[in-house]
């Protein structure tokens, strides 16, 4: 059912790309900018994560055949990806990077990649798209997931310093663990269609 794919996709999408958790690093990737400059980092960067992810949709799976690189060897490295942490270290570590080296074109690094559009996200794109099987209009509601998400993002950009302030430090703790427990549960629901996929193959 497209309704059914609609609400995984964006379930699932928003659970890796996770728009709230971006609010610190995009406040400490901008810091000392002007508000007009931290809109313009804002939107480049989105546009930028988009072209990924859509790009990611339209192809991976063809990239995934044309490397021979089996869809269960995907759902498991993103399960990975996600349970050992990699994608928030990494994250919070690009962050600071960009402070002190005062990277040029932080819309571009680290904040479209791979703050937004990483291999947690990217990965599971694809698999979305393979789910869709051919069939337009799942791909069509994919690529409209994506541009949801993104456009989420973008709106947590420009309101990330209210966002940060009213959450306080309590709430974007819970906010964070209770995404951390999703996320968690689309990891091991990976692992499993992985290695029952493998299995089965």
């Amino acid at each position: 059912m497209p309704l059914e794919f609609l609400i995984s996709a964006l379930i699932t999408l928003l659970v890796v790309v996770d728009p709230i958790r971006l609010v610190p690093s995009y406040l400490a990737i901008t810091h000392g900018l002007p508000q007009r400059a931290r809109r313009s980092v804002a939107l480049h960067a989105t546009l930028i994560a988009a072209a990924i992810l859509v790009g990611s949709a339209l192809v991976g799976d063809w990239l995934l055949r044309t490397l021979s690189i089996g869809l269960p060897a995907f759902r498991i490295s993103i399960a990975s990806e996600m349970v050992f942490g990699v994608r928030t270290g990494r994250q919070s570590q690009q962050a600071e990077q960009a402070v002190e080296e005062h990277v040029r074109n932080i819309a571009a690094f680290p904040l479209a990649i791979p703050l937004m559009a990483g291999p947690g996200a990217i990965t599971a794109t694809i698999l979305l798209a393979s789910r869709s099987e051919g069939d337009s209009m799942r791909l069509a509601i994919l690529l409209a997931v994506i541009v949801i998400v993104l456009a989420l993002c973008l709106v947590v950009f420009v309101l990330a310093a209210q966002i940060a302030k009213r959450l306080g430090v309590t709430a974007n703790i819970v906010a964070s663990r209770l995404l951390g427990v999703l996320l968690a549960a689309l990891a091991v629901q990976y692992v499993v269609d992985g290695v029952r996929a493998a299995l089965a193959g």
